[in-house]
């Protein structure tokens, strides 16, 4: 079993060629595409989508790459956790938030030529590097195969930032937009009601110089089409929306935003 998740889109043939590569050598394999859909070079979203993800997948190989380093000396690692999954991608901390829950008991380089592609693209590891490592794992390479061995606290980590909460108010990160308009912040349930928030109050919500009023909901349902909400997402993870409208386009919220949450 291998699962599969970047920032490639769909447009372009990179997606269809790792597929190929993963047939040409692990033709039994099972690949599960989680997402493309990535933002492109959004290290951190790709990191949370892992992360989310990993507990509903079957054990197995979980190839994973946003890469906006390609070509330069990041390393290329495959990561063992302590429940049988491997996690295959760029050391830039887009394993690691998953990996780590997990519990990390090996990593390695992959720097065994036998299990690259004879010539390896600097800029599409994804397909000369990556989905080979991936396939030798799901055919029954042991992961000692791949190359050295590395200490996993050099693995590269992201910090997954925290709210700060006053009296009054939250100051909150936009970690997300997908693509209904939706904006994950990095609040959850406990933040809110700790400013004593309960479902049907009112709230500012600031972006940038931009103010704009919502309510606190537990579901679009709640909400009358074109109103804008709080809800607690499927992650726990509060979220800005539009009943039956697009949030992201609205407010112009992009990842790594400042949001502000005020009780009025």
């Amino acid at each position: 079993m291998i699962t599969f998740l970047t920032d490639f889109g769909l447009q372009d043939d990179f997606v269809g060629t790792c597929h190929g590569v993963i047939a040409g050598i692990a033709p039994d394999a099972r690949v599960i595409d989680v997402t493309h859909g990535i933002s492109p070079q959004s290290v951190l979203q790709g990191a949370l989508v892992l992360r989310n993800t990993t507990r509903y997948l079957p054990v197995g190989v979980h190839l994973a790459v946003v890469d906006p380093g390609v070509g330069s000396d990041r390393r290329a690692v495959a990561v063992g956790t302590a429940d049988g999954r491997t996690f295959v991608g760029p050391d830039n901390g887009l394993l690691m938030l998953a990996a780590d829950e997990l519990g990390v008991v090996e990593a390695r380089e992959l720097e065994n030529e036998r299990y690259r592609l004879p010539d390896v693209s600097r800029t599409f590891h994804a397909r000369d590097v990556f989905a080979p490592a991936a396939a030798h794992l799901a055919a029954g390479v042991p992961i000692s195969e791949l190359g050295r061995a590395l200490d996993p606290a050099t693995l590269v980590r992201i910090d997954v930032p925290d709210p700060e909460i006053g009296r009054t108010q939250i100051s909150a990160t936009v970690l997300s937009v997908d693509r209904f308009g939706n904006v994950a912040t990095n609040v959850r349930r406990m933040h809110i009601d700790a400013l004593g928030l309960a479902n049907g109050d009112r709230v500012e919500v600031r972006i940038a110089l931009d103010r704009y009023y919502a309510f606190v909901a537990g579901t679009f349902a709640d909400a009358v089409p074109g109103e804008l909400i709080l809800y607690e997402d499927s992650y726990g993870l509060i979220t800005l929306a539009i009943s039956s409208g697009d949030a992201g386009r609205l407010t112009g919220a992009a990842g790594g935003d400042e949001l502000r949450i005020a009780v009025e």
